[in-house]
């Protein structure tokens, strides 16, 4: 089913946007634009990069470097999860065969 979906004004860095986004997902919107807004005023702020595009850049660059280093933190527990699991189902495995020699 299509979602309905409407173009919203949001503004990011004294910028005005027109961005077509889905009813459900217009709160988001505003939020990510309003964390974008913030990421990129914090390197204008420092003063050592100019211009929207390149402080743009940076931002995206930023984030996305925050993104993948979660990524690899969840992928790491996923495998230590995975890990615990496979050692847990060996000791039950373990446990059963001895029960069933005993029965013997």
């Amino acid at each position: 089913m299509k979602q309905n979906t409407k173009p919203l004004r949001v503004h990011i860095m004294d910028k005005e946007y027109l961005i077509a986004c889905p009813d459900d997902e217009r709160e988001a919107l505003f939020a990510s634009a309003e964390f974008l807004t913030d990421k990129m005023k914090e390197i204008r702020d420092t003063g050592k990069i100019v211009g929207a595009d390149r402080i743009a850049v940076m931002a995206a660059l930023n984030m996305a470097h925050e993104l993948l280093g979660q990524k690899t933190v969840k992928d790491d527990y996923q495998l230590n999860i995975s890990q615990r699991i496979r050692a847990l189902q060996d000791k039950i495995d373990v446990a059963l065969n001895q029960g069933n020699q005993l029965e013997l």
